[in-house]
């Protein structure tokens, strides 16, 4: 046998703690990131729609707001609890969304502002705020708005904004109009019904939530989505209990008759829908289920 010289052996010797330091220097743990890195980008035809996650409120009370009809409360307690939820534990969800068409990006709303997350999980998508094209806001409530302005200037400040006529002359009209509205009211180009946002990309009446709500319908390669902005209500309870509603639905039998509207043609035509509010990332589909209907999660693709 070779006898091994000094010099050698330091050389394999010192091999071996430079392999030891690479492999514990891999090994060391990346920062963490949120579940699911805060956004879930999926296909629709030749579009490529982005769920953003503007975070989830601390757990608390779901009743009276997620379900406000008189006497009905401990009907509603226990559906949540058949879904594995307490009613005291209810976390609620914001699911704005980016529509890219390929040559503009738009974003259905800017979530809380501030106390969200909107804009660190735009970056966590590769997006910035000067990446987006148009803005386009279903109602006037604080988690829908509350990321339109910072530091008194426009967050979103390369894109046009729209905004449904009925529904910011109700706002304007108040007493006192919401500061992030007011701010950015020569901005809005106001929209009605039916209204062409983009290519494959309109306005659709569903008034009852707020006087004026819109929620947004894209269609791509024979597929069709809409995000409810908050006509959706509650994934559970707003599909099981027909007369359901909540405790800031402006006008209660509206707003049922329009998510009775829409559940039907969306079971009917098995058009995919995502919900403001509803269980992240909120992407999903209406199935009939007796004299109601369920939400039922879209697989989830990575």
């Amino acid at each position: 046998m070779r006898k091994v010289s000094r010099r050698e052996a330091l050389k394999v010797l010192g091999a071996a703690g430079v392999t030891a330091g690479t492999l514990g220097a891999m090994a060391q743990p990346s920062p963490p990131l949120p579940n699911g890195a805060g956004f879930y980008r999926f296909r629709l035809g030749e579009y490529t729609l982005i769920v953003l996650s503007d975070g989830q409120t601390p757990p608390g009370n779901a009743f009276p707001n997620w379900g406000a009809n008189p006497g009905r409360q401990a009907e509603f307690e226990a559906a949540l609890r058949e879904n594995f939820l307490e009613p005291t534990q209810f976390i609620n969800n914001f699911n704005p969304m980016v529509i890219d068409t390929g040559r503009q990006k738009i974003l259905v709303d800017t979530g809380r502002g501030q106390a969200g997350r909107l804009l660190s999980n735009l970056a966590n998508a590769g997006l910035r705020p000067t990446d987006i094209n148009l803005v386009f806001i279903t109602h006037g409530h604080g988690d829908h708005i509350g990321g339109l302005v910072q530091g008194g200037q426009p967050v979103f400040a390369n894109a046009q904004h729209l905004i449904g006529e009925t529904e910011l002359e109700f706002w304007l009209s108040q007493a006192n109009p919401p500061a992030n509205l007011l701010a950015l009211r020569d901005r809005f180009t106001r929209v009605r019904p039916g209204a062409e946002i983009a290519p494959g990309v309109t306005a659709v009446d569903t008034a009852g939530h707020t006087v004026g709500h819109l929620a947004v319908q894209v269609s791509s390669g024979g597929q069709t989505l809409w995000h409810l902005g908050d006509a959706g209500g509650h994934y559970i309870l707003s599909f099981r209990f027909p007369d359901h509603y909540l405790g800031f639905d402006a006008n209660p039998q509206q707003a049922v008759a329009t998510r009775a509207r829409l559940w039907q043609t969306a079971a009917a035509e098995r058009i995919m829908v995502v919900g403001y509010h509803f269980a992240w990332p909120g992407v999903g589909f209406v199935r009939r289920a007796g004299n109601a209907y369920e939400f039922v999660p879209a697989f989830f693709v990575f």
